[in-house]
């Protein structure tokens, strides 16, 4: 059966979305849903129809170690779903062996509307996405050839390659794809932002929060554009290189130096529980990230025409935004029992 995408006007009912289609382990509904208002996905759906049986694929294959030389590292090691699909408690993804990476683990969510992929924008594909971090020597550390045999050796791999794409020979293609069937469906635009923009019955911005929606407007749309609060762009947020690391972005991928110290925009839903923020994971906390865009620009050739100004809130202003942002935690996509590990064969 293939997925179908639905443009919808009723999105939820009591608090949950019910767009019944298919029934994964104990009637968890599985349906793609582009909510009323949003853009059309850039995913080409046409070219790797999801179906029930490639999700559960894909969740199998997102947590399981097996994609890792040593068996240690999945896939949900620096992507929790209670994080907002990203890592917790470190600064920077670490890998097998202990190794740590370079850059803080970017979160996972509504990547059908995103045609490039990591801080640098290195990946423009969904799929040939999870070769990255598979093969990286200070995260998977795997070769793809070493990978299919292992999965090839396992019966219940083989099960769930035939019912995801009528075939038990696993394959580079068919791994990347089963992934791509799970991240795909990481959706989350059921925040109280989402119901008050729906317009819900008995749901509104307090005082406190319709004011940092101002400030937000004002100070930081242009970037974090609703409704995915982010415009999928490359910007220079004015974070000082660390010298420890020296990674200036996105140039070391194109080599211009007009993209000297650009980073991919991250969204802001459900920021309040995806720290550490920024690429290199710097600011533990809120609060420091938005210090920052008031009292810690760093000025440089490349830094974003916004910031070029100087940014003024008042204290209570802070905390105005701060209580907005807190509208964007979606958590019926961060505890959906559906994208958690499912035990079943």
């Amino acid at each position: 059966m293939k997925l179908k995408i639905i443009y919808t006007t009723t999105l939820c009912l009591s608090g949950f979305v019910i767009l019944l289609s298919f029934v994964i382990n104990q009637q968890v509904p599985i349906k793609f849903v582009v909510p009323k208002g949003w853009p059309k996905p850039v995913y080409d759906f046409s070219k790797n129809n999801i179906t029930a049986d490639g999700f559960k694929l894909g969740n199998a294959l997102f947590y399981d170690p097996v994609l890792s030389k040593d068996h240690t590292i999945s896939c949900s090691s620096c992507h929790l779903s209670f994080t907002a699909f990203t890592h917790a408690d470190h600064s920077l993804s670490h890998g097998i062996y202990g190794l740590k990476g370079t850059r803080n683990s970017i979160g996972l969510v509504n990547l059908a509307w995103s045609n490039s992929f990591m801080w640098d924008g290195r990946i423009n594909n969904l799929e040939t996405q999870a070769l990255n971090p598979i093969t990286s020597p200070v995260e998977m550390d795997s070769k793809m050839d070493e990978v299919l045999i292992r999965l090839n050796n396992t019966p219940r791999y083989r099960t769930l390659f035939f019912n995801a794409f009528k075939d038990s020979v696993i394959t580079s293609d068919k791994l990347l794809k089963g992934l791509a069937q799970f991240t795909v469906m990481l959706e989350s635009y059921n925040s109280k932002y989402d119901s008050v923009m729906r317009k819900e019955k008995n749901v509104s911005f307090s005082t406190t929060e319709k004011n940092g929606y101002h400030i937000f407007k004002l100070h930081c749309a242009s970037c974090h554009t609703e409704p995915l609060f982010t415009n999928n762009s490359f910007q220079n947020n004015g974070l000082a290189p660390d010298s420890s690391l020296n990674d200036y972005g996105r140039i070391k991928i194109t080599h211009k130096a007009a993209d000297s110290l650009k980073f991919k925009v991250p969204t802001l839903r459900n920021i309040e529980f995806s720290a550490p923020y920024f690429h290199d994971g710097r600011f533990n906390k809120l609060k420091e990230a938005v210090e920052h865009y008031l009292t810690g620009i760093h000025q440089s050739p490349t830094l974003a025409k916004e910031l070029q100004q100087k940014i003024s809130l008042t204290p209570p202003q802070k905390k105005d935004l701060i209580a907005f942002l807190l509208t964007l935690t979606d958590k019926s996509f961060l505890y959906d029992n559906k994208f958690r590990y499912n035990f079943s064969d």
